[in-house]
């Protein structure tokens, strides 16, 4: 169960009540209105039909152009899990429905630069039990488990309590519209690069995961993304250095010739528009400052 206490200090110190939505419904539309910016997920469509009889209960596309599925917790009996599994299952079996889809809401560009590698089921839910936790741990799928709770009328608060990530589908069982863009994956640059800077990355890899509990390593195709609810870093590997791309804002940095730079407007694979360029270990050492910050900043 959830013990996180709101309080209002203004004046008389007093404790807002934690409630959940009446009505989950009021939730589901809450959440599909302002997608992109509570989980950084563009929405698609709500109960969508599938071939099966079910309706799926929202789906989205992510920073990573990865397909996600939203279930709703209405009830406390309710398992909202194994319900999103069977979804996202069907979804897997059915690639081409949802690029179909994608296509007529978002247009052909965007459904080519699908990413099929790592499909996202999140489940909401006023709240989870310990054995909801235990059961997504042993699950190979990528699983976010996201608590919400109400202080009166204002106020909403999301607590990402799991995230389970599993392996990457290999590129034989995904869709193969990227390798029209580029020749070599991520995992394929990591493999051929030098070995020192081969080195520096999981060096960098193993820093940011300490950051807290709360960071987890996507490893897409073509980049590896390091999140919380939304991207904090991203990674490219190139031949002779190491690319981060932080969620910070540029205007709010001083930027520094050949280590950062504003890339807004320049075209990258992943997120963030901060671009730092790291090509030895005193650049990461420089780099750290500005890793911190990010992830504290998101």
């Amino acid at each position: 169960m959830s013990d996180l206490k709101l309080f209002k200090i203004d004046g008389n110190v007093e404790e807002l009540p934690a409630l959940t939505a009446t009505i989950e419904k009021e939730l589901q539309n809450l959440i599909e209105k302002n997608m992109e910016i509570f989980f950084g997920v563009k929405f698609l469509d709500t109960e969508f039909s599938t071939t099966n009889g079910g309706r799926i209960d929202s789906l989205g596309i992510d920073e990573n152009n990865c397909p996600v599925i939203f279930e709703y917790k209405r009830a406390t009996n309710e398992n909202v899990i194994n319900q999103g599994l069977f979804y996202l299952d069907w979804l897997l079996d059915h690639k081409a429905n949802f690029e179909l889809l994608v296509m007529k809401k978002m247009g052909k560009t965007i459904s080519d630069q699908l990413d099929w590698s790592m499909p996202r089921l999140i489940c909401v839910a006023g709240d989870f039990t310990k054995y909801d936790e235990y059961a997504v741990k042993q699950i190979n799928r990528n699983i976010d488990l996201i608590r919400y709770k109400k202080f009166g009328q204002n106020l909403i608060l999301f607590e990402l309590i799991n995230s389970n990530i599993a392996k990457p589908i290999k590129e034989s069982s995904v869709n193969s519209n990227i390798k029209k863009y580029i020749d070599k994956t991520f995992e394929e640059h990591l493999e051929t690069t030098e070995s020192k800077l081969r080195d520096l990355y999981y060096t960098i890899r193993d820093y940011i995961l300490a950051l807290g509990d709360d960071v987890t390593e996507n490893q897409l195709k073509l980049y590896v993304a390091f999140k919380k609810i939304k991207n904090i870093v991203c990674v490219e590997i190139r031949s002779k250095t190491i690319l981060l791309f932080l969620r910070l804002n540029p205007d709010a940095i001083f930027l520094e010739k050949d280590f950062t730079r504003d890339v807004r407007n320049i075209g990258h694979w992943g997120t963030g528009d901060l671009e730092i360029t790291i090509k030895n270990l005193e650049d990461f050492e420089k780099s750290k400052v500005l890793i911190e910050k990010c992830y504290s900043e998101n």
